[in-house]
């Protein structure tokens, strides 16, 4: 598994590398304004990079963002007249180990995966956004298993996280079956040991779909998906059962690589905290209301402490 993993990074390491080396074409007004701002940029002596990209990691507010950050992308090319180029992601991991390696600028990070992309790419907060909904980590299976109904019964059976850089996927269900069921944390994941088998399906979808179809007996979910994935249609909510919930997590949010300019990391979050799409927040965030608010290393202090807790500081696959 971490050989796949660790294969599909630097596979998707090298993907990252040829888009930024092929560019996105623009309108000919929009070049003129993108090397405006660069000839500004340059006058006034910022070492910034002709161009940033963004990644829009699997967002655990909505599953399913399709391509409507687009016109965020742009809005933030004009906004520092230099090209911002926009892709989706794999998963937390691969995210973390491409801004390390410079591939990508700004990421959506849970609590978890911002710890770790502060490890590997000194990466800083920008912003966040208020939740409609507590975010909290739910451990499903379907409805109809007699079998599963609370932690304990989880003993011998098939179970999957998402993504060990995953807050609501990995870290804090992963904390609760440690501590109320009073399990060793280094020999949690290995098959036989309390669960017949465990996998990393690599996102919250998969894993809900993969319960439902019985892949898994049982996985850990950010309960919100589960919702958000009946809404959609592509399940039946009744199909799933609930038998455990986490504390409430702290949001996730959007992060710069540590090694860009700092005049041109303020001015990124600057953006971020002036922009005012309803209909961005709308799509992205469900609430035409919101807006993008601060978030300073107080607000995540709690993931330091689960994480040494659970002796996984530093892991990242």
């Amino acid at each position: 598994m971490k050989n796949l993993k660790k294969l599909t990074t630097i596979l998707l390491i090298f993907m990252f590398a040829a888009y930024a080396a092929i560019g996105c074409s623009s309108p000919a007004a929009e070049e003129t304004t993108v090397e405006a701002g660069r000839k500004e940029n340059s006058e006034s002596g910022s070492d910034w990079p002709e161009s940033i990209t963004i990644v829009q990691m699997p967002n655990e507010n909505n599953p399913d963002i399709g391509t409507i950050h687009a016109g965020f992308s742009e809005a933030l090319s004009e906004y520092l007249g230099i090209e911002v180029k926009e892709t989706e992601g794999a998963d937390y991991s691969v995210g973390i180990e491409a801004m390390a390696n410079e591939q990508i600028d700004v990421m959506l990070a849970s609590p978890m995966s911002y710890y770790h992309a502060k490890e590997r790419a000194a990466a800083e907060l920008l912003v966040s956004t208020p939740m409609a909904a507590e975010y909290r980590s739910g451990i499903i299976t379907r409805a109809d298993n007699d079998e599963i109904n609370e932690l304990e019964d989880l003993e011998g059976h098939s179970f999957a996280f998402a993504d060990q850089a995953s807050s609501s996927g990995y870290m804090y269900p992963k904390a609760m079956l440690v501590n109320e069921l009073d399990l060793d944390t280094d020999l949690l994941e290995n098959s036989g040991y309390f669960f017949e088998s465990v996998a990393f399906s690599g996102a919250h979808d998969a894993s809900i779909t993969g319960v439902v179809m019985g892949d898994y007996e049982a996985a850990a979910v950010a309960t919100m998906v589960v919702s958000q994935m009946a809404e959609a249609g592509v399940i039946n909510e009744d199909d799933i059962k609930i038998i455990a919930e986490t504390d409430v997590i702290p949001n996730p949010a959007y992060v710069v690589r540590g090694g860009l300019p700092e005049d041109l990391k303020a001015k990124i979050k600057e953006f971020y905290l002036q922009f005012d799409d309803s209909a961005y927040f709308e799509e992205v965030h469900g609430d035409s209301g919101i807006r993008f608010i601060e978030v300073t290393e107080d607000d995540y202090k709690i993931i330091y402490e689960t994480l040494e807790a659970l002796n996984i500081e530093g892991e990242v696959d």
